[in-house]
């Protein structure tokens, strides 16, 4: 007999929780998304779009819109997609019990804790998944190919998440290394604002070339200090979204980084934002873990230097450029 099929239900309606609400609402399903703004609730509803944070998209009818969060407590299943530092209440909110997939990449502001671990202290008797890897929301809600890393400790677990998400074209690869996933998604944005510097400031593709080798390099050694296996780390949620997510202005990460490098004040770059470079918020609490661990990651001191106005570009540059000679 064929096992039921799990309810799932998204918690927040931004560009990539609605993306993944289409995905999950591909096959004709009934999919639950919970929005924090009646605007978005009411447009869905009606008009079967989300113009706010992705527009163009037009999304399948099985997908219900509700500003209750009550209406959520029927779910077998919730993704979380909420900014990385807004979790905690979120999360706070959710049913207790019920299992959770955290979509949101980013690190604690004040307790350099990840999601994950943010999760279990807000709802300590719901089991944990991450989904993480390569994906621009814009491309998932398309249907375009897309490959991206489930982990969870509970493979039985992992293995019905797995079933109910999968789609010929969003293929889930499964670990059990929640640790290395988080961490690879948390980095790579303050990587890809120091990537979009680049590309701003016309320093060449062999400069943003260093960057996401460096950086890669800075992210492992991070991630190995916290915990992280090394071949998660190079994977779909480390190294893939890496290199997306340094490519292309479809990052907003990149872009606020593309800002900086021509010149712009972080503070009016970032001022009057709807959406959310997570990089920013992250990048100065992944300073602190880095020191407070020991670990050396330049290129994330030097986003930090930028973000917060500390130095000119040309000075942040030289710094990097300076450091002593050593073994790759």
């Amino acid at each position: 007999m064929k096992a039921p099929s799990l309810k799932a239900g998204v918690i927040g309606a931004g560009a990539w929780g609605t993306a993944l609400a289409q995905t999950l609402a591909a096959d004709g399903r009934h999919v639950r998304l919970w929005a924090l703004e009646p605007e978005v609730v009411a447009a869905v509803n009606g008009d079967r779009q989300n113009p706010l944070y992705l527009p163009h998209i037009p999304l399948s009818a099985s997908i219900e819109a509700t500003g209750d969060m009550a209406a959520m407590a029927d779910r077998d299943l919730l993704l979380i997609v909420s900014p990385a530092q807004h979790l905690r209440t979120v999360v706070a909110q959710a049913p207790a019990g019920t299992p959770l997939v955290l979509c949101s990449k980013g690190i604690e502001a004040g307790t350099s804790l990840l999601m994950s671990e943010v999760a279990m202290e807000a709802q300590p008797t719901s089991p944990i998944a991450v989904l993480s890897g390569p994906t621009f929301a814009h491309e998932v809600a398309r249907g375009l190919p897309t490959a991206i890393t489930l982990a969870c400790a509970d493979a039985a677990l992992a293995a019905k998440i797995a079933g109910r998400i999968a789609r010929p074209a969003f293929r889930p690869y499964l670990s059990d290394d929640v640790v290395g996933a988080e961490i690879g998604g948390a980095v790579k944005n303050v990587l890809a604002i120091a990537c979009g510097v680049a590309e701003g400031a016309g320093l060449g593709l062999n400069a943003r070339a260093s960057l996401i080798s460096r950086g890669f390099a800075e992210m492992t050694r991070f991630g190995l200090a916290r915990g992280a296996r090394a071949e998660t780390l190079a994977g779909l949620s480390g190294l893939g979204d890496l290199v997306l997510t340094c490519s292309s202005t479809n990052s907003r990460n990149f872009s606020l980084g593309k800002g900086l490098g021509e010149g712009r004040a972080a503070s009016d770059l970032l001022a009057n934002r709807r959406t959310v470079a997570e990089g920013a918020f992250t990048a100065p609490v992944l300073r602190e873990a880095a020191r407070a661990a020991h670990v050396e990651m330049p290129v994330v001191e030097a986003v930090c230097a930028l973000l917060e106005d500390a130095a000119p570009l040309a000075q942040v540059m030289d710094a990097l450029l300076a450091r002593p000679l050593r073994a790759e």
